[in-house]
This record gives C-alpha cells, sequence and structure tokens, in this order.
C-alpha cells in the first residue's frame, strides 16, 4: 500500500465530518471509572512478567506550568512565573516516582521517554538536572532509545539545548502553531521566526536525532495566504516530523478559549481550505502522511514503523513503541500497564495530597475486558495502517468477525457507498478517500459510543 497516497474530497469531508474521539486509547479516558482506583494500578504494576514476558517501559511525565496563556489550549496546566511551585512539585514527583517503582514487577528497562505539559521548558537548568537524576535512580535509560521533551522556543536558548542533550534528550517537539503576527496576537503566543529557528538549529547542533513541529490550523485571523507563508517558512526548517492539528473551540470546556473572538475564527470552507493547502504543500515537499495530523520524512522512525506494520497510538500521539507498558507520573497523567488504563488527579493540592497520605494520586481507570480489547485491537489498525485483517482479528480473539461486528458493518455501508473504505471477507481497508475521516470510521466500532451517541464533548474530526 503506498501511505502516500491520500485524495482530499471537500464533499466526502463536508458530509462524513463529525465530532468523534482521538482514540489516544481504547476506551478513551472520558470512559474511565473512579472505581478503579491506586490499589487496581499497583495490582497490574505488580504482574508485569506474569507468564515470564516482560515488556520494555515508556515514561511519562506531565509538567503543568507555563509562564504565559496560550488562548487555544485546552491543555492541563498552571500559569506561574513562580519558581519555588515548581520546585515544590519536582520533590513530589520524586515520591511517586519512587512509589511506583517500588510496586514494579520486572524489569526497570526504558525504551521511550516523554516530557509534556504545560511547557516542560519552564523547569529552570538546575530543576531539569534534579529531575532527570530521580528518572535515572529508578530507571535504566537504554541507549537508542526515544527520549523527547516539548519545547517553547520562546523559553529556550542553544545553552538549554546542550543541556536537554548531555540529560539524554534526542527527540524535540517545536510549538510553533502559526507565524503570522496578527494571528499570534490573537491567541497570545507571540513567537518570533528567528527564535525558532535558533531551538531548531541548536538541536541539530547537539545532536537531535528527531524534530517535530507543532501547527495549527483554523486559528483567529488564519486564512489561506497567511497560512502559506507559515508553510513556506516551516518547510524551510526542515523538521522531520510535522503535526498539523485542527483547532477545536470548546469555550465552555476550555476557558482560555473565551478571550478567542469567534468572528475572528474561520469558515468551516477556509478552514478545508487551509487544511487543503498543508496537504498539498506538504506531500509536494516529500513528507509522508501517516494518519490523521501527521506527516514525516520518508525516512522518520514513524514512516518505517508504518511500512513494517509496528505503528502504534499512545497518548502521545504515533509511535513506535506497540509493546511498551507506560507508566505517567504527574497531575493528569494517563498511564497503560497490561490491559488497563488509569488517570491521576487533576490539580496540585489533591496531587500533593493524596502522596503526604503515602497514596498514589490515581484517581480513575479501567480494565479492558475481552471485547475492550478486541475493539482496541481493530480501532488501532485503521488509525495505524488504514487496514484491518479480519483473519488476524478473528484467530487472536476467537471469534466470528461478522456475526459479531454485523451492526458495525451495517453502519459502514453508507461509508463504503461514499467510497471511504472497502470492505471484503479478507480485508477493511481505507481507501484514499477515507483517510482524513479515519477517526470517524473507527467510531464505527466504539461499544461505548454504540451506546451513547453524546458526542457533544468531542471535537470535528476535520
Amino acid at each position: 500500500m503506498n501511505y502516500q497516497e491520500l485524495i482530499f474530497d471537500p464533499q466526502v469531508i463536508r458530509r462524513f465530518d463529525v465530532n468523534g474521539p482521538r482514540y489516544t486509547s481504547y476506551p478513551t479516558a472520558d470512559r474511565f471509572v473512579e472505581a478503579f482506583g491506586a490499589d487496581d494500578y499497583v495490582r497490574w504494576l505488580g504482574q508485569r512478567t506474569v507468564g515470564g514476558i516482560g515488556k520494555p517501559l515508556s515514561l511519562y511525565v506531565h509538567i503543568p506550568f507555563c509562564n504565559t496563556i496560550c488562548y487555544y489550549c485546552a491543555c492541563n496546566k498552571i500559569i506561574t512565573k513562580d519558581h519555588g511551585r515548581s520546585a515544590k512539585y519536582i520533590k513530589y514527583l520524586g515520591k511517586e516516582i519512587a512509589m511506583q517503582e517500588a510496586a514494579l514487577d520486572g524489569s526497570r528497562d526504558v525504551v521511550q521517554l516523554h516530557f509534556g505539559g504545560g511547557t516542560p521548558t519552564f523547569l529552570s537548568n538546575d530543576e531539569m538536572r534534579r529531575l532527570m537524576d530521580i528518572i535515572r535512580k529508578h530507571f535504566r535509560l537504554l541507549p537508542g532509545g526515544e527520549y523527547s521533551i516539548e519545547v517553547d522556543p520562546r523559553k529556550v536558548d542553544r545553552e538549554t539545548v546542550k543541556l536537554l542533550g548531555e540529560l539524554g534528550f534526542n527527540r524535540m517537539s517545536v510549538g510553533v502553531q502559526d507565524f503570522s503576527p496578527e494571528v499570534q496576537v490573537a491567541v497570545n503566543r507571540v513567537q518570533s521566526l528567528e527564535e525558532t529557528k535558533l531551538v531548531i538549529d541548536s538541536a541539530r547542533e547537539f545532536g537531535f536525532k528527531g524534530i517535530s513541529v507543532d501547527l495549527i490550523y483554523g486559528l483567529p485571523k488564519q486564512n489561506v495566504i497567511s497560512f502559506n507563508h507559515t508553510l513556506d517558512e516551516v518547510l524551510k526548517l526542515d523538521p522531520d516530523r510535522l503535526s498539523i492539528y485542527n483547532y477545536a473551540h470548546l469555550p465552555a470546556l476550555a476557558k482560555p478559549q473565551r478571550r478567542i473572538n469567534e468572528a475572528d475564527l474561520p469558515s468551516p470552507d477556509a478552514r478545508l481550505q487551509i487544511l487543503q493547502l498543508a496537504i498539498r504543500r506538504l506531500t509536494e515537499a516529500g513528507y509522508v502522511f501517516i494518519g490523521m495530523d501527521h506527516f514525516a520524512k520518508p525516512d522518520d522512525e514513524l514512516a518505517v514503523a508504518q511500512r513494517q506494520g509496528r505503528l502504534h497510538r499512545n497518548f502521545q500521539g504515533y509511535s513506535t513503541h506497540a509493546e511498551a507498558d507506560l507508566m505517567a507520573f504527574g497531575v493528569s497523567a494517563i498511564g497503560k500497564v497490561g490491559p488497563s488504563y488509569c488517570q491521576n488527579v487533576r490539580t496540585l493540592d489533591e496531587y500533593y495530597d493524596r502522596l503526604d497520605q503515602g497514596v498514589l494520586p490515581v484517581f480513575r481507570g479501567i480494565e479492558l475486558n475481552a471485547d475492550d480489547l478486541l475493539r482496541r485491537s481493530i480501532i488501532q489498525a485503521l488509525m495505524c495502517h488504514f487496514e484491518l485483517s479480519i483473519e488476524s482479528i478473528e484467530i487472536a480473539h476467537l471469534i466470528d468477525f461478522k456475526s459479531y461486528f454485523a451492526d458495525e458493518l451495517a453502519d459502514l455501508k453508507e461509508m463504503e457507498a461514499g467510497g471511504l473504505l472497502s470492505i471484503d471477507d479478507q480485508w477493511i481497508s481505507v481507501l484514499p478517500r477515507g483517510r482524513l475521516l479515519v477517526r470517524g470510521i473507527a467510531m464505527a466500532f466504539d461499544r461505548y459510543l454504540r451506546t451513547d451517541r453524546e458526542r457533544v464533548r468531542y471535537s470535528k474530526v476535520i
């Protein structure tokens, strides 16, 4: 299959664009239950080598602090300039990391580490050193692993990038969103091309092997001409990966978005034109469409993993480490160990309080049943590879696909007639016209959505 194949059909998109989850997990985080708590998570940490198989580890650390607020942002964050708050947070992260590691069965070998937020680079150089020392005290970061950090170029200089390299980071995700001054003012994120270029050049100088740039389409004051200029500048920066996220305007759920003037948002048609332009420019420049909103150079690990059938999705997006157990630390962080997910409490006060009591700060989670595991494997295959072997699912899960999913297959008939996918006895294949709408196709297999048609909480697929 040629993963370059992607047909942008505005009529098909308008017809099938619905609100839906991003499927960084299945079941999605809004389905986690508070009946699953710290004890359940500890039990799964202690069963990692049952059957003699020890999976490698992936670690996620959530740093919630930001110096300033970006109006489009819906992340769990705390706006402050007070480093007393981050110093205290690192101390408590140390407690949580020690407690999780004490409950851990199996090896402490780590193949993937990601610092997200908030703004991980809010931390001072000393704080960053302290946190990495804590991690290395409890885990072994294997050579050749993928160690990534999200960077705000407005707060980072060459020396900081050098330090990050020395601490072991080898991948960097750089937030850009848009280079238009008018758009930047409208979202309260003024960031020059020069400071962005400095960070990316420094990362290359100090041996980072992967640089990713994040853009957002659908922001206030954005239009096709201004975004084309942003793409000109981004392509000159020559990142290994690009993410082009759809701005979801949900002011009822994300308070900062209330500061955005809705009249300044591009129309649905203008948004589609911006997305169409971005896809055309990136594919012409040689980037491969990985899925949803991700592009990568053909020799990037994501593109290689997709060609080899090893691509995976987790809470950081697309990943090459499908087999790893994910341990997560910090407020609101989500982990995945064995057939379970768990999420930490969302506020600092609750986080500190739980740890002071000697309890892990897990406030909800879920233990996957056989049906969840089956549907997760189907949704993963569709989201990552645009195709599904019916026979392999039947063998792995001991089901008769056609009878088990009779209702789902009936629901997909309209999309099949619309040219989004093809279904035969052996395969479900997402066609080039359906690639951008793969979330909508995956939704047909989401049992929770089938029993609950309340989709308002989700952003649009496109």
